[in-house]
């Protein structure tokens, strides 16, 4: 069992580089989603009921809410008003942004001055995708007669929202990883 012990003992390194590797594909995948009519309609409640980012919304909350298509389900009038909400223009910034961080992250080995900055980025992401689970009513199941609703009951929402504590400690850890690597090569 020590031998084992001793083993894993040396995959820290491993694990840290997998790490920023689940990161950068998580992003870059779920920015270029951003750039598709069902991923941006999808971020709509979150956005529109955030105070740091529903001025980017034409409409308020909750107006959305009679516009939602479900994924994979076409209704031209709500992609028409999505349109004049800024529903998709919103998206396609936001996910060139989180593609771009992806990258910035994936520049370990050649920038890691840079990859630090992009683990910033996803470190203060995370927190305010994190901010949703107090902002957007639609992360918690709702009251529809049975007892088991609002908090700790996570909607399919919350329960997406809820794992960007993961990205925050994954990033964190890929943060100091690169800066630990740059001032080692600015100091050699």
């Amino acid at each position: 069992m020590e031998q084992l012990f001793k083993y894993v003992a040396k995959l820290q390194e491993t694990g840290i580089h997998l790490t920023r590797l689940g990161l950068i594909i998580v992003l870059v995948w779920i920015g270029g989603l951003k750039a598709f009519r069902y991923e941006a309609a999808g971020i709509v409640p979150f956005v529109a009921n955030s105070p740091l980012m529903s001025f980017f919304y034409n409409y308020d909350a909750p107006e959305y809410k009679t516009h939602m298509n479900k994924e994979g389900e076409y209704k031209a009038e709500n992609v028409e008003w999505h349109e004049a909400n800024n529903t998709y223009t919103f998206s396609y910034g936001l996910g060139a942004v989180i593609v771009g961080i992806g990258i910035l992250i994936a520049l370990y080995p050649v920038a890691p001055k840079l990859s630090a900055i992009g683990s910033f980025l996803a470190f203060g992401m995370s927190f305010v995708t994190l901010s949703f689970l107090i902002t957007t009513p639609e992360t918690w199941v709702p009251d529809l007669g049975d007892n088991e609703h609002g908090f700790p009951y996570l909607s399919g929402a919350g329960r997406l929202v809820i794992k960007d504590v993961i990205m925050l400690g994954a990033a964190l850890v890929t943060m100091s990883q690169a800066a630990r690597k740059y001032l080692e090569l600015k100091n050699k």
